[in-house]
């Protein structure tokens, strides 16, 4: 992946950074040969990004060449309207409030130059600003009224840069190429650049570390550089071609926003932010199936005005979910009147809707991992030690927190249970999914359908190993493939 930063004249960059090529507007936008580079990250610090600029057309050609350019032809679009860039910030007030409390003027300009600022104090700041505005250089304007806004945030023209400033600038430039893993060896190597979110302190992941270093050793033998990132790194997700999420999803949570940015940028995502709004609302997942004709168990959305028809509809017990659900967490059994009251006050507290399902008891869950539309793997799923779902989080030890899983030949699985996962997984999309499934008497029942789906060492790889990874890394790199194919050929 070569790194190319573009000035409108080499002195206006006079820092010499290894791996790092500089070259000028014109040769960047004229020369066949900078047409013809298939995997680039293009940093654009050009004096000016207004329309029809020279500087505005190397982030418009960069994308049109499947390159990567920073700031993108969007990021300068919202620079230059003053309302989006307020709602944009609307996000960080409080860290504006904080940041300036101690200050007595009336104005306050902060220059970020890489996401940096010469004062350390700012270092927060600078780092949100440059996540919701990528831009290598960015001045950001504040004015006190009933209490600090940020007026306006536009673009630093390079050549407008202090000379006080400079020893800074090439400090930050730096250290923020040097991050961005500039390797001469890599250059060579590696094709493609791949982001996979993981958070280090969850206690239940989709995928293990050993089940993580399996994907990046698939990753590798493809010719990917990967990279493990964290929420912290939000504002470096334009530096890679694909985001791969492996921390459990949520609409209200990081994730998505991750997943969100990813795929506005043009990233390849899995999960993509689609599959994340549609999986993890068991509401929107209850009509779809329905309206699909998708055989589910007994389903009825709850809500404060039919509460009461819920034992008439699903009997005694029940299941009821939190439209958020995930992992058996916000998932409860009611046993009787008194407890189904007491859950229902509780879940209608906090959600308008909520999902109750008739209860239906089996050894094992059917789990049916697919990609592509195509079956990936299957598992049985045993119900935790004396419990009733395959996860029991009130269990003291881990062999009474989860049940057994077992992985099956797909020539095991029943037909109807295969066809039946398959209906429903490709109601979402053509992403990574579990489709959770229940077998009674012949017949196939979804439980849920699942964005995130666990991929564990030992578990779910049993049958293929770590062929398992290289299936799943093969449709990212196919998918990375298929889309600069498509830009190319626009």
């Amino acid at each position: 992946m070569r790194k190319i930063v573009v000035v409108d004249y080499p002195k206006d960059w006079g820092v010499t950074i290894e791996d790092v090529e500089v070259v000028d507007v014109q040769k960047y936008l004229t020369d066949t040969a900078y047409t013809e580079i298939k995997n680039a990250r293009i940093f654009n610090l050009c004096r000016s990004y207004r329309y029809q600029t020279a500087g505005y057309y190397v982030s418009l050609l960069a994308e049109a060449r499947g390159h990567k350019p920073i700031p993108s032809v969007t990021t300068m679009q919202d620079l230059k309207t003053q309302t989006i860039v307020r709602a944009i910030t609307v996000e960080i007030e409080d860290l504006i409030k904080k940041s300036f409390g101690q200050l007595r003027s009336q104005t306050f300009t902060l220059s970020i130059y890489f996401g940096q600022n010469v004062a350390n104090k700012y270092e927060k700041l600078c780092k949100q600003l440059h996540d919701l505005f990528q831009a290598p250089l960015l001045r950001a304007q504040f004015v006190k009224k009933d209490g600090w806004v940020l007026q306006s945030v536009s673009a630093i023209p390079i050549n407008e840069v202090p000379d006080h400033h400079w020893k800074y600038l090439e400090e930050f430039g730096k250290s923020y190429f040097a991050r961005h893993r500039f390797s001469g060896a890599r250059l060579n190597r590696k094709v493609y650049d791949l982001a996979i979110l993981v958070d280090p302190d969850e206690k239940e992941p989709p995928s293990d570390k050993k089940a993580i270093q399996h994907f990046v050793d698939a990753a590798d033998s493809l010719g990917f550089y990967t990279e493990l990132i964290t929420k912290d790194d939000y504002r470096r997700l334009a530096e890679f071609d694909a985001l791969f999420i492996r921390e459990t999803t949520s609409v209200n949570h990081h994730t998505y926003k991750f997943a969100r940015k990813a795929y506005a940028d043009g990233l390849i995502v899995i999960d993509d932010p689609v599959s994340i709004l549609r999986c993890t609302n068991k509401v929107y997942l209850a009509e779809l199936l329905a309206k699909a004709k998708v055989p589910t168990p007994k389903t009825m959305i709850i809500h404060k005005d039919n509460r009461n028809q819920v034992v008439q509809e699903l009997g005694l017990p029940c299941v009821l979910k939190t439209p958020d659900s995930s992992f058996s967490q916000g998932v409860v059994k009611a046993k009787d009147n008194e407890g189904l009251d007491q859950e229902l006050d509780m879940m209608l507290t906090e959600s308008e809707l909520i999902i109750g399902q008739e209860y239906i008891p089996t050894d094992y869950d059917w789990r049916i991992g697919i990609l592509d539309k195509q079956p990936l793997y299957a598992c049985k799923y045993y119900m935790a030690k004396g419990h009733w779902q395959i996860y029991n989080w009130k269990g003291k030890k881990r062999q009474d927190t989860e049940g057994a899983v077992e992985t099956v030949p797909f020539e095991e699985v029943p037909f109807i249970v295969m066809h039946t996962a398959l209906k429903a997984a490709n109601l979402i999309g053509d992403g990574l999914y579990g489709v959770d499934l229940k077998e009674i008497d012949g017949k196939a029942y979804v439980i849920e359908v699942n964005d995130n789906p666990s991929i564990d060492s030992g578990y779910e790889d049993q049958i293929l190993k770590k062929d398992l990874y290289l299936s799943i890394l093969k449709s990212i790199k196919k998918r990375i493939d298929n889309h600069k194919n498509f830009r190319a050929d626009e």
